[in-house]
């Protein structure tokens, strides 16, 4: 499977601008900028994109996991902050929430940890990942 997504840049860094277009047009000429990435602009930025890709990556890998111990989870949201420092990713962090009937805490812990590890963006990154994760009642 190859997925694609295509950027375009006018002008210089900090004053030019561009956008991003996904295959599937989710994103369709979606603008980015300077401004949009290390101010309060309008549009998206890369690490915003990283977020949702290893927040949306990993609760699929959660949900997975789980499933694979018997259970089906009702709900998993998943928040993932990125940390950029100094034109470096030094940290993509994940809080979770999951209510699951019948998995025991050490159980979810497990399958947090499992799809830490393990979900295809977790595998790409070269960062530090951590993960926060609460077992809803």
């Amino acid at each position: 499977m190859i997925r694609n997504a295509t950027a375009v840049w006018n002008g210089s860094g900090k004053e030019g601008s561009g956008h991003l277009t996904t295959q599937s047009t989710t994103l369709n000429q979606t603008q980015y900028s300077f401004n949009s990435r290390f101010a309060e602009g309008v549009g998206t930025n890369p690490e915003e994109l990283v977020a949702a890709a290893h927040a949306g990556c990993f609760t699929m890998k959660l949900s997975f996991v789980i499933g694979g111990l018997g259970f089906t989870p009702e709900t998993i949201t998943t928040k993932c902050e990125i940390t950029l420092d100094n034109g470096t990713i030094t940290l993509s962090h994940l809080i979770v929430e999951a209510k699951v009937p019948g998995i025991s805490q050490e159980q979810f812990d497990a399958a947090v940890k499992d799809a830490e590890q393990n979900c295809p963006i977790s595998k790409l990154y070269n960062t530090t990942i951590s993960t926060n994760a609460t077992l809803l009642a």
